[in-house]
């Protein structure tokens, strides 16, 4: 019995680290050593081939880029699960799209679910799997070749191979940016290839080209599979490096070969621009493709993977002369108007410059209601834009990408992310709980063609005129013949206004309200209203075109943080503070990151911006035939119904019901308190007496939230363009 028992335990013991070692370290033994190399993807020239049963033959890429993120959960949690993805991936395929492009190592769900989907279809869904570099590693004082970048970037790539090939296991938070499980589903039949990287930090790019110029062992790298031209920079010569191992590995243990690339975007393309425009926009570094070659033993191919968007950093609207940037013709771009096609011009740039095909493997718009740039040319702008010009918007990068001699593009992206930042917005929400709440005017939560609506099955409110979803529950206040009813949800505060005898076009409105006891005025010189409370905001009804919302001065969160760029002072200094009590209500703007020193050539010239409290009339129901997904508010007959996103109100992270503190109370910027109510009236000029304030509950909602999916109506403008003319 014993020697029973210690063969047992020798047993388990020897296969317990037979599986580690296997699908955790990846050992492995050639049992076919001398089996042949295949590839069912290759390309030539500018095209990616398919091997089908008569051949090679063209594939155009039609994608759609992949997140991993959902309401209530952060990317890095994985949260999605199975069934979801076999919903989304019939989604993808009814709408045109051939291939997914994910950025790292997902859950096992998914490929579970890609394996499921795509076993035994005659049409297959295929996949480009990205190898992500975690983001403190490529804003710390790493250089290229430190382990931390390069080492884990090698063995990333292996792991990567290995769950493609449903050989690995990997245990929750092994690796940074990159999903868990057990990966046992073989889905290699269906991947196109790899996108190796992120768009990389341009000062990381020219810091590594800086330290190791010259150096011997960072001039040259030479592989079975791909070699550094001699024009090659240190951090090509290390992409060169990680390509040429994946290929390695792969060949090796596997068998098999698919297409390379490496990540890439404007900030570090290949071009040289005029000094004024490498200086206003820092571009400091550059990678180049072209310098990574292939030897006759890689079959598959390379191309040339670029994040492509129309309004940033379009660069070509700051250049007096295309020639030499080898547009001979800048005529062949002119959409007229004194306007050109910047985007297809650059792509055709990208095309003219390389060897190997260009794909797009980002391009999109926003739907957000913020905007973050603006696209002087061809109004395909980031944010502000509504789902149907989304949708537009979309058919034309893609129309423009194809024209300019691409091999296909991937639109970003499927589903809306509630967790994402923006730039322009970022210092006045609470970064620590983002998924939580659907920030509206956070453009980077809206690149999808899914959203994600409030509500289980439907939003507890909809802005189109229909009032029945309203009820006796929802009165705030009665005074003078007028009342408000207020309701919200995740991503909208929403009031019902009722007027007898209401004049909409001729007569206006104005709704003050309270948030905060240490702000505020009870006096707005503006219209010359009174309150009986300190009032934040000001809700001005008048009419379709002039409605709009204004803050405070004190409490103005663009001026908090933004004064020295768009009004050229320090708020903060003596002399610039705006009263505690201040009359003065103001418009709220958004600062928008373009080029107006390059425009107007003048550096001391301040940012643009742009009125984000003006509100858009309209019918805000998704399934009206007159929807508009930007539209604020509607009156219909005594009523008017309005939304307004939480940000807006200056709300930090409504799940919790933080809000903007006073930013002059030694603060000298956004710092946060907690409320549980506010405060609204309603009256009009005519009215004498201070208008009345009355309260209303606040109550978060913590880390549960409620939403549903909903595709948008660019999903189906694409789809009927995918499905017919490509």
């Amino acid at each position: 019995m014993k020697k029973f028992i210690i063969v047992i335990t020798i047993l388990v013991a020897l296969y317990i680290g037979c599986d580690y070692a296997y699908y955790r370290l990846g050992w492995y033994i050639d049992l076919h050593p001398n089996q042949a190399v295949s590839t069912f993807m290759r390309t030539q020239g500018d095209k990616i081939y398919q091997l089908s049963d008569s051949g090679y033959e063209t594939f155009a890429i039609k994608g759609v880029n992949l997140g991993s993120g959902e309401p209530g959960e952060w990317s890095t949690d994985f949260a999605i699960d199975k069934e979801t993805y076999l919903r989304w991936f019939a989604e993808m395929q009814e709408m045109g799209a051939n291939t997914v492009r994910i950025y790292t190592i997902q859950s096992d769900d998914f490929y579970e679910a890609f394996y499921e989907y795509n076993n035994g279809r005659e049409e297959p869904l295929y996949l480009i799997q990205g190898v992500w570099v975690n983001d403190y590693t490529q804003n710390s004082h790493c250089d290229a070749y430190d382990h931390d970048f390069l080492g884990v970037f090698l063995e990333d790539c292996r792991t990567v191979v290995d769950v493609i090939h449903g050989n690995k296991k990997i245990s929750p938070g092994k690796m940074a940016s990159a999903g868990s499980g057990t990966y046992k589903r073989d889905v290699s039949q269906w991947v196109i290839g790899y996108i190796l990287g992120v768009e990389w930090e341009d000062v990381t790019v020219a810091y590594t080209d800086e330290k190791y110029d010259g150096l011997d062992g960072y001039t040259s790298y030479q592989g079975a599979y791909l070699y550094s031209s001699e024009d090659a920079s240190p951090f090509e010569v290390m992409l060169t490096q990680v390509g040429d191992k994946i290929i390695e590995y792969e060949s090796q243990r596997y068998k098999q070969q698919r297409l390379i690339a490496f990540s890439n975007w404007p900030t570090t393309d290949p071009f040289t621009y005029p000094e004024d425009v490498t200086t206003f926009f820092m571009k400091c570094a550059s990678v180049d493709v072209e310098h990574i070659k292939s030897t006759e033993d890689f079959l598959a191919g390379q191309f040339a993977s670029y994040h492509v968007y129309p309004y940033y950093p379009d660069y070509l609207s700051y250049v007096d002369s295309w020639l030499d940037l080898g547009i001979n013709n800048a005529y062949d771009y002119y959409l007229g108007e004194g306007k050109y096609n910047t985007y297809r011009a650059y792509l055709s740039m990208l095309t003219s410059h390389h060897t190997m095909p260009v794909v797009i493997s980002e391009f999109g718009v926003s739907t957000g209601r913020g905007m973050a740039q603006r696209d002087q040319n061809t109004g395909r702008n980031q944010g502000n834009t509504s789902e149907r010009d989304q949708g537009q918007a979309l058919v034309d990068c893609y129309n423009d990408i194809m024209q300019a001699g691409c091999a296909g593009g991937c639109v970003f992206s499927w589903q809306d992310e509630w967790f994402k930042r923006t730039w322009n917005t970022m210092y006045a929400v609470d970064l620590k709980r983002t998924p939580y709440w659907s920030d509206y005017q956070t453009n980077e939560q809206y690149f999808g063609l899914l959203s994600f609506d409030p509500g289980k099955e439907t939003s507890v409110c909809y802005v189109d005129g229909d009032v029945s979803e309203w009820s006796e529950a929802d009165l705030v206040t009665v005074q003078d013949g007028m009342s408000v009813s207020m309701k919200y949800d995740e991503k909208f505060v929403y009031f019902l206004i009722n007027k007898d005898g209401l004049d909409f076009e001729q007569e206006t409105l104005y709704l003050p309200i309270d948030t905060t006891q240490k702000t505020g005025s009870s006096y707005c010189s503006n219209y010359d209203l009174f309150f009986d409370r300190a009032a934040d905001f000001l809700l001005v009804l008048d009419g379709k075109s002039n409605s709009r919302l204004q803050v405070q001065e004190r409490y103005e969160s663009l001026r908090s943080t933004y004064s020295q760029n768009v009004a050229n002072f320090d708020t903060y200094e003596e002399g610039y503070q705006p009263d505690v009590d201040s009359p003065l209500f103001v418009n709220i703007d958004m600062i928008l990151q373009t080029a107006t020193p390059l425009i107007y050539g003048d550096t001391s010239a301040v940012a643009e911006v742009y009125e984000t409290g003006l509100l858009t009339y309209g019918n805000a129901n998704p399934a009206s035939s007159d929807f508009n997904s930007l539209a604020d508010f509607i009156c219909s007959g005594d009523y008017i119904e309005v939304k307004l996103p939480w940000q807006l109100l200056n709300f930090a992270d409504p799940s919790r019901m933080t809000i903007h503190d006073d930013y002059y109370d030694d603060n000298y910027g956004v710092a946060y308190q907690t409320i549980d109510r506010l405060y609204v009236g309603v009256g009009t000029a005519d009215t004498r007496s201070r208008l009345h304030l009355e309260s209303f509950d606040l109550e978060g909602w913590g880390n549960d939230v409620t939403y549903h999916e909903r595709l948008k109506s660019s999903y189906y403008i694409l789809k009927e363009f995918w499905n017919t003319s490509y």
